[in-house]
């Protein structure tokens, strides 16, 4: 890459956070520097992780610590978007479900080969996704859970149980997380390019296999964030106590 296009890509991007971060003030919308903030930080681990990924790539030691890197970070995350510590164990056990069944599938049945370089690509796509389902469905639940709180009371004072008395709210918190992966699956293609077809077009392979790949991504990322969804769903159900909801 030579320096004048990397000068206008910075540019570029400069530009497109400024206009973000001026509609967000315009409009009052609260914390309006925080793409600003994670655009910058993205920045940041995108350059140093350009850097460790030439020397990484092909071990498949420093692929599975590099997994378990971006698990560890994206369990962080998501459970402090759900309320601090208290909630890492519950999204690290979803999420680690979700992955590991998805990416498990994908090997054993040798959608994909097991390298280095199909475990670092999918296995990054996945976790990514997988963290984000976490969050929609955990927000979702405890959201809902507030907002229909006298109907679970209602349902526990005729005597139902916990699990019979936040049913509903359950099915929609996990149905609503999966909407944006369903509608970005079904649209593929047609309002939607994704990252991983394009790059492996770019990175010279055929389309037919780069369509091959983008569908096993896309299938495996469906399947890690159902689970994730129902299994955190499942620990985050409250019982009889009035959930807190996250800010």
């Amino acid at each position: 890459m030579d320096v004048a296009t990397l000068v206008r890509t910075l540019v570029g991007v400069v530009v497109l956070m400024v206009v973000t971060l001026g509609v967000l003030i315009a409009t009052r919308s609260p914390h309006p520097w925080a793409p600003l903030l994670a655009i910058l930080r993205g920045l940041v681990q995108l350059a140093l992780l350009s850097v460790i990924l030439s020397g990484v790539i092909t071990d498949p030691r420093w692929v599975a610590l590099a997994l378990l890197v971006m698990f560890g970070v994206a369990v962080s995350v998501s459970a402090r978007r759900l309320g601090g510590r208290a909630r890492l164990g519950p999204v690290g056990v979803a999420m680690g479900a979700g992955v590991l069944v998805a990416l498990g599938v994908v090997f054993a049945t040798g959608s994909l080969d097991l390298t280095a370089r199909y475990a670092l690509a999918i296995g990054g796509i996945v976790i990514g996704n997988a963290m984000s389902i976490a969050t929609i469905s955990g927000r979702r639940l405890l959201e809902l859970a507030d907002d229909g709180w006298d109907e679970i009371e209602g349902w526990f004072a005729l005597g139902a149980t916990p699990r019979e008395a936040t049913r509903r709210i359950a099915r929609d918190a996990v149905y609503g997380a999966l909407i944006p992966t369903v509608d970005q699956t079904k649209t593929t293609g047609l309002v939607t390019l994704p990252g991983a077809f394009v790059g492996a077009i770019f990175g010279g392979v055929s389309p037919l296999e780069a369509g091959r790949f983008q569908i096993v991504v896309l299938a495996a990322i469906m399947c890690a964030g159902a689970i994730t969804a129902a299994v955190l769903v499942a620990f985050l159900r409250p019982l009889r106590m009035r959930p807190v909801r996250p800010r």
